[in-house]
């Protein structure tokens, strides 16, 4: 269990940007799709005015639990439900709102997930192969890699992962567990150190990075629900409501500049961009924030809605 100490090492990615972009002068309500341990909730409920709601989703039932301790300070102007956005219609409309005036959606992993051994999310330390953001259904990271075929687990890792060596590292993972079932992250990233060519056992990134990150985006969904979830956020915003995107790699921010572009860009766009190119974090918040470096944000504005005669 993730220590609750552990807030002071999740620093939300972004927070002087999202507060920038979202909080207004008057209160409104925001939606955070992906509320995790707070962090961005607590930025933009402590910098918006009296009055201002946030309405938190996460599929994690540690992160809820933890961010309702969190956040318990402000009231019933914080309400937070466990689930998945790819449902946040049916979520609002359980507690009976229509429309938002602002979506923030933050792709990424939080610290406290990574540093919990029993995740299973991090390469970096040892523990059971899980992955799972909602621990109480769906298959493992360790049946996907015991389980899928060959052909399923090199395209899952190249794919998502955008490995090179995915063809090697699936072969590797198929002989292995003829051996012994693959348990524990350890032992996977033993698997793929053994796979890809020893000059690249030492780069820039671990060499286990991108198969890790290939077999979480699968086996939580990640990527299939994401445009469906961007869409349903645009039609719940409010006219001139605001959503910002945060993503972590390629394949997310691929997903939320097309789905952006194509709103905007229909003979009746329901979106304005507001950034051209993501935003990059600065110097300084890499600096302070490693896991901050690859985060791009993008931010666009719900065109005013037409009102039915």
């Amino acid at each position: 269990m993730t220590n609750i100490d552990e807030w002071a090492l999740h620093v939300p990615v972004f927070g002087k940007e999202v507060c920038d972009w979202l909080v207004s002068e008057h209160p409104i309500t925001i939606l955070d799709c992906s509320v995790g341990y707070g962090g961005h909730a607590e930025l933009l409920l402590t910098s918006s005015p009296a009055g201002t709601k946030v309405i938190g989703l996460d599929r994690d039932a540690q992160a809820i639990e933890y961010s309702r301790q969190r956040l318990i300070r402000f009231g019933d102007h914080v309400v937070l439900r466990q689930g998945n956005h790819r449902d946040l219609k049916r979520y609002l409309a359980d507690v009976g709102v229509a429309t938002v005036d602002r979506v923030l959606f933050d792709f990424g992993i939080s610290s406290p997930q990574l540093n919990d051994a029993m995740r299973g999310f991090s390469f970096q330390v040892d523990g059971p192969l899980d992955m799972r953001m909602d621990q109480s259904t769906g298959k493992t990271a360790a049946d996907l890699v015991n389980g899928g075929e060959e052909h399923e687990l090199a395209d899952i890792i190249f794919q998502y992962g955008e490995e090179r060596y995915a063809r090697r590292i699936a072969r590797t993972i198929v002989q292995e567990r003829q051996r012994h079932r693959i348990e524990t992250t350890g032992q996977l990233v033993s698997v793929v150190v053994r796979s890809v060519p020893a000059a690249h056992r030492h780069g820039r990134i671990h060499c286990a990075t991108r198969t890790f990150q290939a077999l979480r985006i699968a086996v939580n969904q990640e990527l299939v629900s994401l445009e469906p979830s961007l869409r349903d956020a645009v039609e719940v915003l409010s006219g001139g409501g605001r959503i910002c995107a945060i993503s972590f790699h390629s394949l997310e921010d691929r997903v939320v500049k097309h789905t952006f572009k194509s709103l905007a860009q229909r003979p009746d766009p329901t979106l304005a961009l507001l950034t051209k190119k993501p935003i990059l974090p600065s110097g300084e918040e890499c600096e302070s924030n490693p896991r901050s470096r690859s985060a791009k944000l993008r931010v666009a504005e719900r065109q005013p809605r037409l009102e039915l005669s």
